[in-house]
């Protein structure tokens, strides 16, 4: 033991022992070489925020310019009474009215496959891809079940990016019109998150 440790009384050996243990310890805890454990405040994060975003979702299959296409389908597709197995991907307009034609807030851009047998029952995965005001360039990640005939569906939101880093919330569906002859819809969304 060097000499200006033996000069020392005991119980300061002691706490400046245990000191040096302790913050040995937690700054192994802080950091393992791949990760580190962060304060939000160094990443610039402030408080948490609950937003409500509205808009309508034109999913158009029909015409010249469909914005959701068929990508996939299984054998048995065309004889199921709920598609079971066709998947589509969109790129979806969201506007601030129904009219197609009404201010264009962002895109849904993802895919929908019917995953039920007895009920017309999708599997959604897309990111809200917004392009107007304060959240243009920003999105929001929905991953959930829509069974299109319910009268208003949820669904998770599950991440986002930009102003909506570090999101979680729900998003709420419901079918403003739908053209049963062509397949077209449009979709009222009523989105609560919460973010940074």
């Amino acid at each position: 033991m060097p000499e200006t440790f033996s000069k020392l009384h005991p119980c300061t050996f002691f706490f400046l022992f245990t000191l040096l243990f302790l913050s040995n310890n937690l700054a192994s805890a802080k950091s393992n070489g791949f990760s580190n454990i962060l304060s939000p405040k160094k990443l610039g994060l402030g408080r948490e925020k609950l937003s409500h975003l509205h808009f309508y979702f034109h999913d158009i299959v029909s015409g010249r310019n469909p914005t959701a296409v068929r990508v996939a389908s299984a054998a048995t597709t065309n004889k199921s009474k709920t598609g079971f197995g066709g998947v589509a991907m969109v790129d979806d307009p969201l506007t601030e009215a129904p009219e197609r034609n009404s201010k264009l807030v962002g895109k849904a851009q993802g895919i929908y496959a019917s995953a039920a047998q007895d009920e017309v029952g999708l599997l959604m995965v897309m990111n809200f891809a917004f392009m107007e005001g304060k959240y243009n360039g920003s999105s929001l990640s929905l991953l959930g079940r829509n069974c299109v005939f319910s009268t208003v569906r949820e669904m998770p939101i599950v991440g986002g990016s930009g102003l909506f880093r570090f999101a979680r919330g729900y998003a709420q569906a419901k079918t403003h019109t739908v053209d049963l002859k062509s397949g077209d819809a449009v979709v009222e969304y009523n989105v609560y998150v919460f973010h940074y």
